[in-house]
């Protein structure tokens, strides 16, 4: 029988993050890392059983029971596992410095299997109570035959009792006395919400009760459901896995009612151990894809979202799970360490996602085009973030055209060579740049289709990649197949009067003005942006720089299409000054129209004019 008072072992090195509570980031960590020791010392004791070094009682079921009692303001964490006897909780609990953990792998390391690899490290993991804590006792009975069951005790400071205990059974349960700063975790809702968020796939299961319902489960059979899951999707073999098991696990962890589009699983043995799931979901609006989650875990237990030293920057749009057992997690097991082993796992990820996109290029083309509009922004933006994935993809990257085709950059430029060279012509709203579109479908000359935010950067990128290659927004200039006949000589003063009647019209000195002949005749006159200043003001506003419009001024250019007839009235007009200001003007409104909307001021005066227009053309009949 042990009757004792002592003071904790606690290393130097380890006394800091102890004390200062610089353990953990949260206190919530406290529930994961006590139902953590609860799960290591049941799987412990199963593997002792597997080997023969000791035995269970028959039909035994293994489970972790978290106990909150509110009038008594505790939580217990109790478990049927392995135990401890007093020596051993001398050395894991009063030597800080010690793991439980890392002794028992020490010793079983030959017959330890990856399915029985330990979670946590009982030592730590179980400091981490004194956040919340004003005492904290443990009762213990080892699996041992003839071991006396252990009752420890500590308030908080580096004195420790130890005394008989009083237990029955085969196990540990630890009493956490909640502090007056803490009381939140007394809630039985939050305790849950904990719970789920870091033990839903634990390989034990769990039980959430308050006191009552505890004294219930003793004498009745029927128990509570677990809250977790022990046998998570991500473990078993892909061909195991039903597309509907996929997406019920998906709007299970995920909360989301919407089918994935498509899915990646991960089940990885060797030169490391990864095994995960990632989904690509299908996007209500564009910028709901900056809204991915990857959940990142270690032997089933959460350890924390979006990790960008594992997870690649750009995977981080998607939504999924990873375990990653072998992860040289730190002390708190919420960061990692930089090394090369985890750069190596960030690398696989990375291909194989590649991978994938490039089997449904290949082999699934209809549902890849049909993927195109949801998954782009993530592929462009993986491009421009990691050139690895770039090099990998980059022949699999697809434009929607205006004719509604989806072609890769190398099939479009083959296939309007004779029109465009080596210019994409590109269209960022459908409705605004209509006419224009129009103009081109006349023609038959394509477009490519490029209305998300990322596309201005995505296309500066591609430019740099392939150097030949320009890209031309459909407004900021004119397809050589659009343009009539060359000047004939005759025409040269008409083009050089009509510019003359414009500019003295619209009296802008920055407004550059040119005449041409284009095929078609119905269009008298069409704005033309200048792509780079457009580009550079575009991703200003974007991101909220500072003001580049005086750096990169707006290039705007009138084209004025003597192929009209409404060109040749004009020039029939010098004898009625005002009817020919307000025809100009008029031709100048339209053609800006097209191109976007007009300021409140200069629409008043559009529609004014335009009234005019009406009230003139009625009194001529």
């Amino acid at each position: 029988m042990i009757n004792e008072v002592g003071n904790i072992a606690v290393h130097t090195e380890n006394i800091f993050p102890i004390i200062k509570k610089w353990l953990y980031s949260d206190k919530d960590i406290f529930i994961r890392e006590l139902v953590s020791n609860g799960c290591d010392a049941i799987n412990k004791f199963k593997k002792l059983v597997s080997i023969g070094e000791a035995e269970a009682e028959s039909g035994t079921r293994y489970y972790i029971k978290v106990v909150v009692d509110k009038k008594n303001k505790t939580i217990e964490f109790i478990d049927n596992g392995i135990g401890m006897t007093a020596e051993e909780v001398k050395k894991y609990i009063n030597q800080v410095a010690f793991s439980g953990a890392q002794d028992f792998l020490e010793k079983y390391k030959e017959s330890m299997g990856e399915e029985n690899q330990m979670i946590g490290h009982f030592g730590l993991g179980f400091y981490s109570a004194f956040m919340v804590a004003r005492k904290v006792e443990i009762d213990t009975l080892s699996y041992q035959r003839d071991a006396e069951a252990v009752k420890w005790s500590c308030s908080g400071g580096t004195e420790y009792e130890m005394s008989p205990s009083d237990r029955k059974e085969r196990g540990t349960t630890v009493t956490v006395h909640i502090d007056e700063d803490s009381e939140e975790f007394l809630d039985k809702f939050k305790v849950d919400e904990i719970l789920r968020k870091y033990c839903s796939f634990l390989p034990v299961e769990i039980y959430l009760l308050d006191a009552e319902e505890e004294k219930k489960s003793k004498k009745e059979e029927d128990k509570p459901k677990p809250i977790n899951d022990t046998n998570p999707l991500w473990l078993k073999k892909p061909s195991d896995c039903s597309d509907e098991e996929y997406k019920e696990f998906y709007k299970k962890v995920f909360h989301d009612f919407s089918d994935p589009l498509f899915w990646i699983h991960l089940n990885v043995d060797y030169p490391f151990n990864l095994k995960g799931i990632l989904y690509f979901p299908k996007l209500k609006h564009e910028f709901e894809s900056i809204e991915g989650r990857i959940k990142l875990y270690s032997n089933q237990v959460f350890v924390a979202d979006n990790i960008k030293e594992i997870i690649p920057e750009f995977l981080l749009l998607l939504k999924g799970v990873l375990d990653c057992p072998d992860l040289p997690l730190n002390v708190s097991r919420s960061f990692l360490q930089n090394d090369g082993y985890v750069k190596k796992v960030s690398s696989h990820i990375t291909k194989k996602v590649a991978d994938k996109l490039t089997d449904l290029f290949k082999n699934e083309r209809e549902r890849y085009n049909q993927y195109w509009d949801d998954i782009n922004p993530f592929i462009k933006y993986g491009c421009i973030r990691e050139h690895k994935f770039y090099e990998k993809v980059k022949d699999i990257i697809i434009y929607k055209t205006i004719s509604g085709e989806y072609v890769t950059l190398k099939q479009y430029l083959e296939k309007n060579k004779s029109h465009h060279k080596n210019k994409v012509f590109y269209i960022t709203d459908e409705k605004q740049q209509a006419q224009y579109i129009r103009l081109f479908k006349e023609h038959g000359l394509e477009a490519v289709i490029l209305p998300s935010t990322i596309d201005t950067h995505f296309i500066q990128f591609i430019e740099i990649q392939e150097k030949d290659i320009k890209f031309n927004r459909i407004d900021s200039d004119l397809s050589e197949s659009l343009k009539g006949e060359e000047d004939k000589k005759d025409d040269k003063k008409m083009a050089e009067k009509l510019e003359t009647i414009f500019r003295k019209v619209l009296t802008d000195d920055k407004l550059k003005i040119r005449v041409e002949s284009l095929k078609s005749s119905s269009i008298p006159g069409m704005i033309l942006l200048s792509e780079q200043p457009r580009r550079m003001q575009e991703m200003s506003a974007l991101f909220g720089g500072m003001d580049i419009k005086n750096m990169f001024p707006e290039e705007q250019t009138l084209v004025l299409n003597k192929s009209s007839d409404l060109m040749k009235l004009i020039l029939d007009m010098e004898e009625d000054q005002e009817k020919m200001r307000i025809i100009c003007e008029q031709v100048y409104d339209l053609a800006l129209i097209s191109n976007k909307q007009l300021e409140p001021e200069a629409m008043t005066k559009f529609i004014e004019r335009s009234n005019r227009i009406l009230t003139m053309l009625a009194g001529q009949k």
